[in-house]
């Protein structure tokens, strides 16, 4: 059988990414079918203290207390 075709078993979702900026890159570019998606600024979060993190495909994301990615 062709690997091209991908099990239902071998999705990521957002909350499984390791909590690095690298590993956030390469999972929403794969997301976006391959197109590149950047980091275009960070903002602190005083409340929570932490960074957000505002991304090309204008979304923002921040890690929550257990160092989850989470959408904003």
């Amino acid at each position: 059988m062709s690997q091209a075709f991908v099990k239902e078993s071998d999705e990521q979702w957002l909350h499984e990414v390791q909590p690095t900026l690298h590993a956030l890159i390469v999972y929403l570019t794969r997301e976006n079918n391959g197109i590149r998606v950047y980091e275009n600024s960070i903002v602190m979060d005083i409340d929570k203290s932490r960074e957000i993190y505002k991304m090309s495909n204008g979304l923002d994301y921040a890690k929550d207390g257990n160092g989850i990615w989470e959408v904003v």
